[in-house]
C-alpha cells in the first residue's frame, strides 16, 4: 500500500526543534522526501551563533527510520538563501512539491517600549521568510506548469497564530507578521490555483521553546501524549499537503491537542447608511456609540477569547 506523500517533496523550515521538526518527521512518515532547514541559532530570540546541528539531526533521524532527507542551514530570511533552498530540493529530487514554512522568531516588547530593531527583526523573520520561500517556490511550480501545459502538483502550508486572531498585547511585532501571513497566504492561494497550487495556513498551539512563557502554568500530564505536544499538529500538515486536501485552498485552521477548527473569514457584524449624501460627525455618534455601547467596559476588537484560550 502507498503511502500518501510518496514520490513527493517537500520543504520544512524552522524544522530543527519543536513544530517543524514534529512536521518534519510527519512528512517523512507520509513518504515524503524532506529537506530539513533550520538556521540554528540557539535563541528564541534568533540571538547566539547559527549552527548546523539542529537540522542535520532532525534529517538524520529521518534517515534513520528509512526515510529520505537532507539538511539545508541557511537564514530563509535572506532572499537568496531562501532561492537556493528551493534549488538545493529541485536539484535533489527533481523537483519540490510542498512547502511548509514555519521559521521564527521572538522578541517581544510592549508596543510603546518596541525598538525599530525589535520590530524589524520579527517581521523579516516570519512574514518575509514566508515570502521568500513561497516566491522561489511559486516560480518553480509556474514554469513546471507552462512546461506540463496544465495544473501541476504543490502545496504551501504557512503557520499564523491565534496572536493575530485574539491580539497579544505584549507582541505587537509578532501579531502583526502572523497577520500579514494569513494575508499573504490567501493572496497565495488566488495566484497559484490555476496552476494545480493550494495554500493554507494554520494557528498551532504547541508546547515550544517559542511558547514557554504562554503555557507555563500548564503542568505536562503525568501519563500520555501532552495535549499542547507538537505532534498534534503534525499530522494536519500532512493532511493538507496530501491529495486528499486538493480541495482546501486559502484557509485559516486552527489545531492543537486532538482539535481541528475552520476559521470563517471575517464577516460584517453591523451596517449603517447615511440618510444623505455623506456622513456627519453627529449622525456617525447616533449610530455607533450605541452600538459599541453594548459591548462590555473596556472590550476591544481584539480582546476577546479564542477557542477557550486567552493569551497572556
Amino acid at each position: 500500500m502507498s503511502l500518501p506523500l510518496e514520490g513527493l517533496s517537500a520543504i520544512v523550515t524552522g524544522a530543527g526543534r519543536g513544530l517543524g521538526r514534529a512536521e518534519a518527521l510527519e512528512l517523512a512518515r507520509l513518504g515524503a522526501a524532506v529537506v530539513v532547514n533550520d538556521y540554528g541559532q540557539p535563541g528564541r530570540d534568533g540571538s547566539g551563533e547559527a549552527s548546523a546541528a539542529p537540522a542535520e539531526e532532525v534529517a538524520a533521524e529521518i534517515r534513520a527510520a528509512g526515510g529520505t532527507a537532507l539538511a539545508h542551514t541557511g537564514d530563509v530570511a535572506d532572499f537568496q538563501q531562501a532561492g537556493a533552498l528551493v534549488e538545493l530540493a529541485v536539484a535533489e529530487f527533481g523537483k519540490l512539491d510542498i512547502l511548509v514554512n514555519n521559521a521564527g522568531i521572538l522578541r517581544d516588547r510592549m508596543v510603546f517600549s518596541m525598538t525599530e530593531a525589535e520590530w524589524d527583526s520579527v517581521i523579516r523573520v516570519h512574514l518575509k521568510g514566508h515570502f521568500n520561500t513561497i516566491r522561489f517556490a511559486a516560480a518553480h511550480w509556474r514554469e513546471r506548469s507552462k512546461a506540463a501545459g496544465g495544473p501541476v502538483y504543490g502545496r504551501v502550508v504557512n503557520t499564523s497564530s491565534e496572536a493575530f486572531l485574539a491580539g497579544s498585547a505584549g507582541q505587537p511585532n509578532y501579531a502583526a507578521a502572523k497577520g500579514g501571513i494569513v494575508g499573504l497566504t490567501t493572496s497565495t492561494a488566488l495566484a497559484l490555483a490555476k496552476y494545480g497550487v493550494t495554500a493554507n495556513a494554520i494557528c498551532p498551539r504547541a508546547r515550544t521553546r517559542m511558547t514557554e512563557d504562554v503555557f507555563a502554568g500548564l503542568d505536562r500530564p503525568e501519563d500520555g501524549l501532552d495535549p499542547l505536544a507538537p505532534e498534534h499538529v503534525a499530522p494536519l500538515v500532512g493532511y493538507l499537503a496530501s491529495p486528499a486536501a486538493a480541495r482546501i485552498n486559502g484557509q485559516l485552521l486552527v489545531v492543537h491537542g486532538g482539535m481541528v477548527a475552520v476559521v470563517e473569514r471575517p464577516r460584517v457584524a453591523a451596517k449603517f447608511d447615511s440618510k444623505q449624501e455623506t456622513f456627519t460627525y453627529d449622525e456617525l455618534d447616533a449610530l455607533l456609540t450605541p452600538h459599541y455601547a453594548e459591548l462590555p467596559e473596556g472590550e476591544t476588537f481584539g480582546a476577546v477569547e479564542v477557542l477557550g484560550l486567552k493569551r497572556a
